[in-house]
């Protein structure tokens, strides 16, 4: 019996040994440029063409995929086909007006010749900024940087036609390599030979949406001050907010804060009518599984965090300050319609036909799976819709300000809601 008990101890210590490995190691991370050099050798190629990997970052094996989850990691490693993107030439010749990005998008904001604003967003994040010290400490950073794998690289680009069908206004986003080149100038060493969207911005005085007798395209922070300034004169479209709203909850993008919404504004008279147009992807269908994540994204740990199922398993952690401050007390009938008018727009044909957006190698990868997840959730997405808009009302008035909006000195009807005053 002693022996056995040894053989066991010291198995698990084998076992905490591999473990602690697997989540503490980090493969090194390559120049895209050696895999585009490597992958076009035997492949055939143009020059506005390459063979490329989105990150090698998060390659697996079978005790991380089991300690940390299989997610995405195979579709970050294979490669595709990319177009590659010069900005002097690119829409007429491009101008970088800042760099921008959060704690983890690396991006440069850039002007096209029309005045249109885009903005260049990484593929690959750097999530090392927000990452715990006491993760630092005991040496498992690579446990943040890895969750970055249940982000699916390409999501953006399946969420892009989908949001067309569904009548969402999206940013449209476009996959290229943007090799080093000198039109970066000082961005040229950070920014050179990495993977990219080019999407329009959620800002800017220049409208590319078609929407007719459009003011200007605004921040939420902006829009606020709108509504400061004209008061109720400055209305929402909550019926397309709420068709947006389930819209993620049917591709599963649990991160939908202030920031990642933009405002189309038309004047009409002395009214204002603001519409919003949806931006930032990076967590639509969202997949995360694994041992730890298991464990770290329980709702009662991390209630924010949800994994794209074919069920939504917990509505509370869906619910964000910004729908609070749009949509509390709407109408129930809206949030029906809106269920009803995507289950009607977004038929089988809808959803098969979108992921001709997807380079043939990642369809043969996760079609089958996130397809499949997508019909279930919008065959119930009326029950959703329901228990999305009781939720919301459930929550109380916001006591402070929204994100991104902190700097606003706001009266105190207008913090708390939209339609307060």
């Amino acid at each position: 019996m002693k022996k056995i008990l040894a053989i066991l101890f010291i198995l698990f210590l084998i076992f905490i040994v591999f473990t602690y490995w697997s989540v503490s190691v980090q493969p090194e991370e390559v120049k895209l440029s050696e895999v585009i050099e490597k992958e076009n050798k035997n492949t055939s190629s143009t020059n506005d063409s390459v063979w490329v990997i989105a990150s090698n970052l998060y390659e697996g094996n079978g005790l991380k995929n089991f300690m940390q989850g299989k997610n995405y990691r195979e579709a970050w490693a294979t490669p595709i086909r990319v177009a590659t993107v010069n900005l002097d030439t690119l829409l007429g010749g491009m101008r970088i007006v800042e760099e921008g990005g959060g704690h983890q998008t690396h991006s440069l904001k850039l002007k096209a010749p029309s005045g249109i604003l885009y903005s260049l967003r990484s593929i690959n994040k750097d999530p090392t900024p927000v990452v715990p010290d006491i993760a630092r400490d005991l040496g498992l950073k690579n446990i943040v940087i890895d969750g970055i794998s249940a982000q699916h690289p390409f999501g953006a680009l399946l969420s892009a036609p989908l949001s067309e069908a569904a009548g969402v206004i999206h940013t449209h986003p476009r996959l290229f390599y943007v090799p080093k080149q000198k039109k970066l100038g000082k961005y040229n060493e950070a920014y050179g030979d990495k993977l990219y969207y080019l999407e329009y911005e959620t800002e800017g005085k220049v409208n590319w949406t078609t929407i007719d007798s459009v003011m200007e395209i605004l921040d939420t922070d902006d829009l606020q001050e709108l509504r400061q300034k004209y008061g109720k004169r400055v209305s929402v479209d909550k019926e397309t907010l709420v068709r947006a709203r389930l819209f993620d909850l049917l591709i599963g993008d649990w991160d939908r804060h202030a920031k990642q919404w933009g405002w189309v504004v038309q004047k009409k008279d002395s009214s204002y009518f603001a519409t919003p147009l949806a931006g930032d992807r990076d967590n639509a269908f969202f997949s995360i599984d694994g041992v730890l994540p298991a464990i770290l994204t329980q709702k009662w740990i991390q209630p924010l965090v949800r994994s794209y199922e074919e069920e939504i398993d917990y509505m509370p952690g869906l619910v964000y300050p910004v729908d609070v401050y749009f949509l509390k007390n709407t109408p129930e009938e809206i949030f029906v319609e809106q269920a009803e008018y995507l289950q009607q727009h977004l038929t089988d044909d809808v959803l098969e036909a979108a992921f001709k957006a997807w380079p043939r190698e990642i369809n043969l990868i996760n079609k089958k799976e996130i397809l499949k997840k997508l019909k279930a959730r919008r065959e119930k997405l009326r029950e959703y819709a329901l228990e999305f808009k009781k939720e919301i009302d459930n929550k109380d008035l916001l006591q402070e300000p929204l994100k991104g909006s902190e700097d606003l000195e706001l009266p105190e009807e207008l913090l708390q809601c939209f339609d307060c005053n």
